[in-house]
């Protein structure tokens, strides 16, 4: 099926790549074609040819649904960082040094991120660079960490550790017990952790759910977990009508909630929430602009009482 020249590599075209990257983001052959403005036949061959200069086949034609060979992932990557440096050095042409023009995509996890931290970044830097359009997607801090993966956005705010990506620390908060003001564990400063296991828990389906299971399996005991909910304002409503406790991270909580109030938790549990991108020599020019300014604010720090009860 596949040549044999040594040279095919050579033949290998920016197309062909570009290709590759857009039906590993869209998981079809032929709708990543439709993205670059190929027809169905052009797609085809172009992913034809592309699997004859490398001598592999990229795409599984075995399976059901659409998956990529091994080699056709790891050739992935490589087609990402050729596609991520074209978009640069197209950057670098429209915008030059005064940054005239440009898009900047950047990932977002929620009210923590998007209304708590990323506001005053994206302020600032369309202050300086008003003609760069800023586009924010919001998603679990999983759907940030593959957009990013993927190409798919510039920039993200995640939670570490993210070993995967370069990252500018930009936020530290707290887990918090979240109960109601007649639950008998407001009456302390501070709950132990092994307390709320005596009570309904409204479980959080968002971003930190990883982490509050991770807190309770560390100190071994188990939440008796009766509600999973994904709106931190549902969590909170469920809460002042003494349906069960929770805990959350403390920036992504409002300002007030009638009925309910916050208490520190033992064990002691910190959130590091940072901006990531997969590489940072390899950001466009407003990525690189926007990377800066978070490299240079003071990260937010959200710190819970320490006074025992």
């Amino acid at each position: 099926m596949f040549g044999s020249s040594s040279d095919a590599l050579i033949l290998v075209t920016l197309k062909q790549l570009e290709l590759l990257v857009a039906i590993a983001q869209t998981r079809s052959i032929s709708a990543g074609g439709a993205r670059i403005g190929m027809s169905a036949s052009a797609t085809s061959h172009a992913l034809r040819a592309l699997e004859g200069n490398l001598r592999v086949a990229v795409v599984d034609r075995r399976t059901k649904d659409f998956t990529l060979t091994d080699a056709g992932s790891r050739v992935l990557q490589h087609a990402l960082d050729i596609v991520t440096s074209l978009k640069s050095i197209e950057q670098e042409g429209n915008a030059a040094a005064e940054l005239k023009s440009g898009v900047l995509r950047i990932g977002s996890f929620g009210i923590s991120s998007s209304v708590k931290i990323l506001p005053s970044l994206i302020d600032r830097f369309q202050i300086q660079y008003p003609n760069i359009e800023i586009c924010v997607f919001e998603g679990l801090d999983q759907d940030v960490e593959q957009a990013l993966t993927e190409g798919r956005i510039d920039l993200g705010v995640v939670v570490l550790p993210k070993p995967q990506f370069d990252t500018i620390l930009l936020a530290v908060d707290e887990l918090v017990a979240v109960l109601s003001e007649s639950s008998p564990l407001a009456l302390y400063k501070r709950v132990e952790l092994y307390e709320l296991t005596k009570y309904p828990f409204i479980m959080t389906q968002a971003g930190s759910q990883g982490l509050v299971r991770r807190l309770f399996e560390r100190v071994g005991c188990a939440p008796r977990v009766t509600h999973e909910l994904s709106q931190l304002s549902s969590i909170l409503d469920f809460v002042r009508r003494d349906r069960g406790v929770s805990v959350v991270a403390s920036l992504a909580l409002p300002e007030s909630f009638p009925g309910v109030v916050t208490r520190p938790i033992r064990p002691r549990t910190q959130r590091h929430i940072c901006l990531a991108c997969r590489d940072e020599t390899r950001l466009t020019v407003p990525g690189r602009v926007f990377w800066q300014l978070a490299h240079e604010a003071r990260p937010v720090r959200i710190h819970q009482a320490t006074d025992d009860p």
